[in-house]
């Protein structure tokens, strides 16, 4: 049928005048329906008369009092285009472009689609043109924009450079790890006397580093072509920016401090807080933020709150990034969505991948644990299609973090088993830091703060900050609650004081609430009452509730060795209110036992968590949505999830409803109490 129908619409454009099939074939290429384009185009003051016989075929429609052309069918489009030649194309494409302002995207465009063969300057012009196009959030675009103007290069170190941005782009942004290694032969075929360029080791690198985590080989390939990178080399920026940024990663993951000293060397030579204020503020927020993060904050505090003008999926994620240890993720999950719904619709998937662990970050954080294994599960289905093994480490310990505070110890022992046994052999120190962290956390839960601490003790030193080492701003109560439950109280009270000179509660209020809680914690022989009303006191400490409950619980169970029961228990019942709003289970357990040995009534006790319990309130909101017969795609598009999250939440309520399917919904829903999502203290 389609292709009867294709043969009438050539037919008909076949039996218009030439002039007339030359007006539209401007208009097919022109693409915006303008008149003006047209007259201006047509040398006779009348010249769109000549459009009247394409009217009377019934082929297009022109308004005069609105300026517009449009086409009745789409199959006119392709039947003009199929029986023009490529000779009448250029033309129109030199004509289109000869309307347009000097140095306007469009204009290059067509003047890219007017020529035949290489054409230095016209590529040179694409190459701003694909740039411009990825800061506007369209990463294939720009690739694609990459290779065309490649293919007008001449053979030489332009063509490879080319070919080597859009392989390092297709590596970092939009996935296409597959593709990274073709790119590069066809750049050395093109230049094989030239230097390896830059653009091509960042695409080297992120494909040994994100495929075989050959951190070594990576390592060593930056550093030496940066070294041998021209300074103030114009058109080159942006590959410099992209090479530091993974040279970062590439330190981050080694976990090794002379390969950090090798980063510092290469970012010395830069005036980085004016020549590339963002990649400034990554630096510093990013490497050493115990040490380096303050004075970066205020620029970063304005990089968050231009985020909802930001299009360009490297800049939100190099944003984010650098929010990721000094707890200004909040302000960035808007933007991280937008760039994990580019990646749904085929965009920047590398950057929806790691936007969804940092949304997973995010969700650990500040409570919202059952959006984090929706973050975690999409994040990771794409690092086995798209083959990001590196990354999908990170989904795993987040998902392992989560398993670790919720009492599901064998997920919790097979994740940190799973990231360690990938890592260790490749000397990926910040993955040994990741599994050794779920252990100490399902250690914690459990009461074992001997073993807790042997975990964190392979990471931090007590009484330091290691030096680069992000990760420790994270561990910082843990390592103090672990230490000083175990006997080690100069430890404990080393490592709060050393928190304290460092100034970390001048970061953020979270650090500022661990900071006077782990001097609280350091010495559960006393009750720093202190330093626990200055934590529980912190403004904003609600939003980092699982810390927060963690130093109520220690402040009621120092109240209660004091026998000062009733106030223990106001803090203890705030504790367990948390908890189990969290479904932190482990500590639920231990929080009611704290409360019984106040002399709480064991009856008024609720020990079920939030696993065991009835719906969370995002997990009640899908089923509503689902009783009145929404379709998870529309659920997700109402909540702004993906369809693959909603399935889970409803996978995870069904058994709670006592029900198998969506048809027991509303009588399920018509049964539960109003205030069902949080089980009750008292």
């Amino acid at each position: 049928m389609s292709e009867r129908l294709q043969a009438i619409f050539s037919s008909r454009v076949a039996h218009l005048p030439e002039v007339t099939r030359r007006l539209l074939l401007l208009a097919v290429l022109d693409g915006t329906g303008d008149l003006h384009v047209l007259r201006k185009a047509t040398d006779a003051p009348d010249g769109l008369n000549d459009l009247s016989a394409a009217e009377r075929a019934r082929l297009v429609q022109v308004d005069f009092d609105t300026g517009r052309l449009s086409f009745r069918h789409p199959l006119t489009r392709s039947a003009i285009m199929e029986l023009s030649t490529s000779a009448e194309r250029r033309l129109a494409h030199r004509t289109l472009a000869s309307l347009l302002p000097e140095r306007s995207e469009r204009r290059i465009r067509h003047l890219a689609d007017s020529v035949v063969g290489p054409d230095d300057q016209v590529a040179a012009l694409l190459d701003d043109v694909a740039y411009s196009t990825l800061r506007r959030g369209d990463a294939v675009g720009a690739i694609t924009t990459l290779l065309h103007a490649s293919e007008l290069s001449g053979v030489g170190a332009e063509r490879g450079r080319r070919l080597a941005e859009a392989a390092y782009l297709g590596a970092n942004v939009t996935g296409d790890l597959r593709n990274v290694r073709a790119l590069l032969d066809d750049a050395r075929r093109a230049d094989p006397e030239g230097p390896a360029s830059l653009a091509a080791a960042v695409a080297a690198a992120s494909q040994l580093l994100n495929w075989e985590g050959d951190i070594d080989t990576a390592h060593r390939l930056l550093v030496r072509s940066i070294e041998h990178h021209p300074q103030g080399l114009p058109g080159c920026e942006h590959a410099l920016s992209e090479a530091l940024r993974t040279l970062l990663l590439v330190c981050f993951f080694s976990g090794r401090i002379e390969m950090w000293h090798s980063f510092d060397t290469a970012v010395s030579h830069l005036a980085l807080p004016t020549a590339d204020p963002l990649l400034f503020v990554l630096s510093s927020t990013f490497s050493d933020p115990a040490r380096r993060a303050l004075p970066a904050l205020g620029q970063l505090d304005q990089l968050i709150g231009s985020l909802h003008l930001e299009t360009d999926p490297t800049h939100i994620i190099k944003v984010a990034m650098s929010s990721s240890y000094v707890d200004r993720l909040p302000g960035c999950r808007s933007a991280l969505r937008h760039v994990v719904e580019d990646g749904r619709r085929g965009g920047a998937v590398a950057s929806s991948i790691e936007a969804l662990f940092l949304l997973a970050n995010d969700a650990f954080m500040t409570g919202q644990w059952d959006e984090l294994k929706g973050c975690t599960e999409e994040g990771l289905q794409l690092c086995t299609t798209y083959n990001y093994r590196l990354l999908s480490c990170s989904g795993y310990y987040f998902d392992g973090m989560h398993a670790a505070v919720r009492g599901d110890e064998e997920t919790a022992r097979t994740l940190a088993d799973k990231i360690y046994s990938w890592g260790a052999p490749r000397g990926l120190g910040a993955l040994s830091a990741y599994a050794s962290h779920i252990r100490a956390m399902s250690s914690l839960g459990n009461g074992d703060f001997y073993g807790a601490y042997q975990h964190l003790s392979r990471v931090t030193t007590a009484g330091e900050l290691g030096r680069y080492v992000p990760h420790e701003l994270w561990l910082i109560l843990d390592f103090v609650e672990a230490s000083a439950r175990s006997g080690r109280y100069e430890e404990a009270t080393a490592h709060a004081e050393a928190v304290r000179e460092a100034g970390l509660s001048n970061i953020s209020p979270r650090l500022a609430m661990v900071t006077a809680g782990a001097k609280a914690m350091s010495n559960p022989r006393i009750v720093d009452r202190d330093s626990f009303e200055k934590a529980v006191g912190t403004p904003g400490a609600e939003r980092w509730s699982f810390d927060l409950a963690r130093i109520q619980l220690a402040y009621g169970e120092g109240l209660r060795r004091l026998r000062a029961n009733v106030e223990a228990r106001k803090h203890l019942t705030a504790a367990l209110s948390l908890f189990q709003r969290l479904g932190a289970q482990p500590w639920i357990t231990r929080t009611a036992s704290e409360l019984r040995a106040s002399g709480f009534p064991s009856k008024d006790v609720n020990v079920r968590g939030g696993q065991e319990s009835l719906l969370t309130p995002q997990e009640r909101e899908i089923v509503q949505l689902a009783a009145t017969g929404m379709t998870n795609k529309q659920i997700a598009e109402r909540m702004f999830l993906s369809p693959r999250t909603v399935a889970t939440h409803l996978h995870n309520a069904f058994p709670k409803l006592n029900i198998t399917s969506r048809a027991g919904l509303r009588d399920a829903l018509a049964a539960l109490p109003e205030s069902s999502d949080i089980p009750r203290s008292e």
